[in-house]
């Protein structure tokens, strides 16, 4: 039986392109959609590399709704959509707070708007463990209390997901799973495709890569006086392909009719946390390259400790996020070392 097409929006982003090719390899078709404003367009090549199949690929703005029209207009077959299109740096939704409300929600509006009338059944929303704010207990499951956002970036995350609620319980004829990931790093094990943001890294690991070739002089860890073991932050870090294959899982739940409800919801986690400093320490243990390093001052928007209790998802979805940290930390390597190799970075 021939899998239904899903839209994939930031499908040239980092988690994108890594669920583009677990759903192409899962043997669904995909378009993409994506304005490349921090990706660049040879991610396809890359996808089709591990693939064999070259996604159809959309430039296009996802805040402008004739071109979803379009797009939907041009594929009438699309069942089910991945919503990866935001912005998503914390220190620079602080900066540029209107940026983010703009792109954020109103690309989640269009896409909501134009999914009954064009036979759309799902939408699958990346969500984040901002949502919880400065949890009181850790690990948090999907009960934890939502708390008032830190930054503009996870307030985007908390609106959205109470818009997609208040549109399904409005009678709206559509589904969804929420999935709140934890912090997502590594690459894909092939090196074909990995985390290359456009510009300076606003993302740890990428930074760090960066760092350990040369790239940049030294890694800032904001803050080494917190109330965690070693004084740095400590979060929940998964691998990337582990998090890419929650999506299919959650895609194909939710379009076969094997959801509880409308709306379900899932923290996406290891359920370990791992401070800044242990995970310089693993990459260097897993690579033998030092990262030069210093403490900076703490930094507005981040959050002191957070981890995830996965039980959930491991549990409803069958789905459990296992590769080991050394594991992710050497794919993030292999792939900062192909980009040095093609004369990229």
């Amino acid at each position: 039986m021939t899998k239904p097409r899903i839209l994939v929006t930031g499908g040239t982003g980092y988690i994108g392109s890594h669920t583009v090719v677990e759903l192409q390899q899962a043997g669904y078709p995909v378009v993409i959609i994506d304005n490349l404003s921090n990706s660049n367009r040879e991610v396809l090549d890359g996808i089709e590399r591990i693939t064999g199949t070259r996604p159809d690929f959309v430039e296009g703005d996802c805040t402008d709704i004739a071109t979803l029209r379009q797009l939907f207009a041009d594929y009438s077959d699309i069942k089910g959509i991945i919503n990866f299109a935001a912005s998503k740096a914390v220190g620079e939704s602080v900066e540029k707070p209107l940026m983010y409300y703009r792109n954020n929600l109103d690309t989640l509006i269009n896409l909501l708007d134009l999914m009954a009338p064009n036979g759309v059944e799902g939408i699958v929303f990346s969500s984040s463990c901002t949502v919880y704010g400065e949890p009181d207990i850790n690990p948090v499951t999907e009960n934890t209390p939502i708390k008032k956002a830190t930054s503009p970036y996870g307030n985007t995350k908390q609106i959205s997901e109470d818009i997609i609620t208040d549109f399904i319980h409005s009678g709206a004829p559509v589904k969804s799973v929420i999935l709140r990931y934890f912090n997502p790093v590594g690459a894909h094990p092939s090196s074909e495709i990995g985390e290359l943001p456009n510009g300076v890294p606003n993302n740890l690991v990428p930074y760090l890569t960066q760092t350990a070739m040369g790239i940049r002089k030294e890694l800032s860890v904001f803050g080494d006086d917190y109330d965690t073991p070693d004084g740095s932050c400590i979060r929940d870090f998964i691998d990337v392909v582990d998090l890419a294959k929650a999506h299919v899982t959650a895609i194909g739940r939710m379009l076969s009719g094997k959801s509880e409800s409308a709306i379900e919801i899932f923290n996406l986690g290891t359920g370990r946390g791992v401070s800044v400093l242990e995970l310089i320490d693993a990459f260097e243990s897993a690579t033998g390259v030092k990262v030069p390093h210093r403490i900076a001052p703490r930094r507005a928007g981040d959050i002191e400790k957070v981890w995830a209790d996965p039980t959930r998802a491991n549990t409803i979805l069958g789905w459990k996020a296992d590769t080991p940290i050394a594991d992710t930390m050497l794919n993030a390597w292999h792939w900062q070392q192909r980009l040095r190799q093609r004369g990229i970075m």
